[in-house]
């Protein structure tokens, strides 16, 4: 079940009641950190961490924890290690409640 509505909206996906599933589409190496924007569905990370050796994943982790006020254990990289798109699992949040966390983000990230 997607939780997307509209063409700038993030595709969640419910994953039980205790998670779900959010998108990513990540920029590694980038001039400075940000999360804002959707790019085909998928909510928009820049990183300063290059790719190398799982650096950036666990940036990207932070970064998004911090912009969304959740923990850090409450995410999970399930997909993508190695590319660009990313699938994160996050767990004790709602799709809803997570939706309007993003939609509180800063519009330029």
């Amino acid at each position: 079940m997607s939780e997307a509505s509209g063409e700038n909206a993030v595709a969640i996906e419910q994953t039980d009641e205790n998670g779900v599933f959010l998108p990513l589409r990540v920029t590694p190496g980038a001039k400075r950190n940000a999360v804002g924007g959707v790019h085909d569905g998928a909510l928009k990370v820049a990183v300063t961490q290059i790719a190398e050796r799982g650096k950036a994943n666990q940036q990207v982790l932070k970064i998004l924890a911090k912009a969304l006020g959740l923990k850090k254990s409450q995410l999970t990289l399930v997909s993508g290690e190695t590319s660009r798109n990313k699938r994160i699992a996050c767990r004790d949040v709602s799709a809803a409640e997570l939706l309007q966390r993003i939609s509180d983000l800063p519009a330029n990230g």
